[in-house]
């Protein structure tokens, strides 16, 4: 099911705007260059490696997060394209993660964060070493941002 939802127009360009924006303001790919859409998407939502975005709304929604998102956040699919991005992180962190979003919406992004994330069952985790990036298309018009770890450890 989730695969035949990946596969649609509207997630392909957004994951190839997560690529592009990424090797904009990092220099690095993020996943190896894929052969056709659906190779390049399936392989972005397996990447051993969380990744998240969230778009632009008032109180920003998750719009996509890979399979290890997923399960970090204890969430399915439907469920974590409709959370607020702010509910990962407990409400005494609030103040701290919107400074955190207006430093890279100003800077274009930020590497080597780390701060404390909450799954759905409320469980604590610190993640470590994100990279937090602006996704933006060629003609920098901004989407909302993203982040990727690859460390993190349970609380």
């Amino acid at each position: 099911m989730i695969h035949h939802e990946l596969s649609t127009d509207v997630y392909i360009k957004h994951g190839q705007l997560l690529c592009s924006s990424y090797l904009y303001w990092t220099g690095k790919q993020l996943i190896p260059t894929q052969k056709n859409d659906n190779d390049f998407i399936l392989t972005l939502y397996n990447a051993p490696f969380v990744v998240v975005s969230h778009g632009l709304e008032d109180t920003a929604i998750f719009n996509f997060g890979n399979e290890m998102a997923l399960d970090l956040f204890e969430l399915d699919w439907k469920s974590f394209i409709k959370m607020p991005s702010k509910e990962s992180v407990e409400i005494i962190n609030q103040v701290e993660r919107e400074k955190l979003i207006q430093q890279v919406a100003k800077d274009g992004f930020l590497d080597n964060y780390s701060g404390i994330r909450l799954s759905s069952s409320g469980r604590r985790f610190l993640i470590q070493g994100a990279i937090i990036w602006n996704i933006i298309d060629d003609s920098g018009a901004y989407y909302g941002q993203a982040a990727m770890f690859e460390s993190w450890l349970h609380q």
